[in-house]
């Protein structure tokens, strides 16, 4: 049976995060500053690697792509986003729905996987210096890219097709500021079981194999740095890992207490709210966090600046 969508809906109402009119205004340009600050500090970042020849190494390689998808996923959510807070009715087509689940997945996806890839970069670096050339050649980090974005077109082509089996009958109001998984889950009216437990499923793979990735790559990296005798080598492995840690705790801690738990726990009106930290804040905190904590990046700033005011 092919996968096809029976649904007498054509088009769906974003309800947004708030129905108070007193905080609407006050909140557009709350957020609006937020994605200001995401666009520029994520393509900051991304020229900033590209242009200096000292960043292109495979910890930047990656991080590049961490400020490419954090750029793009915050303009598939943020934008519409905005206007839930300055039109009577945010409606977006069924299609065009579908579009942005699609997206919001495979950013959220590659995301995990981007940071994993990551992690495993650092355990090579710290774990076995004298291989690491060869173990991160520019071939392996092609390749881990790959799998990254396929892993996360086959992901959200699975949230997709199960989400395309769903009807919705009558209802067309999303309890949320985008098309997600669960408001749209609970607006269905032919959801069942077997649909939850699919997207659950996914969305354990989605962020616990990752998360086993990065958790076992800082147990070996932990373990090599306690055993290194100075405690100037000790603290210099440390701070090659701060910011990667501190991204991976944002990221992953929001994201499971998101979906990792039955819906009982947290309702969909508390849910919107707490899904606004690993949507919106996390991407602009990422190159904040990279760019303050990193003296690699410090100094590739400075010399951007001197170009600037000596050119």
């Amino acid at each position: 049976m092919a996968a096809h969508n029976t649904s007498s809906v054509t088009e769906f109402i974003l309800a947004g995060l708030t129905d108070q009119p007193g905080l609407q205004l006050p909140l557009f340009f709350l957020f609006l500053a937020f994605y200001v600050v995401t666009m520029v500090g994520n393509l900051g970042l991304i020229i900033l690697i590209g242009l200096n020849s000292h960043l292109h190494t495979p910890m930047y390689f990656f991080l590049f792509n961490l400020s490419l998808i954090d750029f793009s996923y915050s303009s598939t959510i943020i934008p519409k986003m905005l206007m839930s807070f300055v039109l009577k009715k945010n409606i977006i087509s069924y299609t065009g729905c579908m579009t942005q689940l699609f997206f919001f997945c495979f950013f959220v996806i590659s995301e995990c996987l981007i940071l994993s890839a990551m992690a495993y970069d650092r355990y090579v670096a710290i774990c076995k210096p004298l291989l690491y050339t060869v173990t991160m050649s520019p071939q392996v980090c092609l390749f881990l890219l790959l799998g990254v974005y396929g892993i996360g077109v086959l992901g959200s082509l699975g949230y997709l097709v199960n989400m395309l089996f769903l009807t919705f009958c009558t209802e067309n109001l999303v309890n949320h500021y985008m098309c997600d998984i669960l408001p749209l889950l609970e607006l269905s009216c032919n959801n069942s079981y077997t649909n939850t437990l699919v997207l659950f499923i996914l969305a354990s793979f989605g962020i616990v194999v990752p998360f086993v990735i990065v958790f076992l790559s800082y147990g070996f990296i932990l373990s090599s740095i306690f055993h290194i005798s100075s405690t100037e080598g000790r603290s210099k492995a440390f701070s090659t890992c701060s910011s990667h840690i501190m991204a991976v705790s944002l990221f992953f801690g929001s994201g499971a207490f998101m979906y990792l738990k039955p819906p009982s726990i947290l309702p969909l009106d508390q849910g919107k709210v707490s899904s606004l930290f690993y949507t919106i804040v996390v991407p602009m905190l990422n190159p904040l966090i990279y760019s303050l904590r990193n003296k690699d990046v410090k100094l590739a700033m400075k010399k951007c600046f001197s170009r600037n005011i000596f050119y």
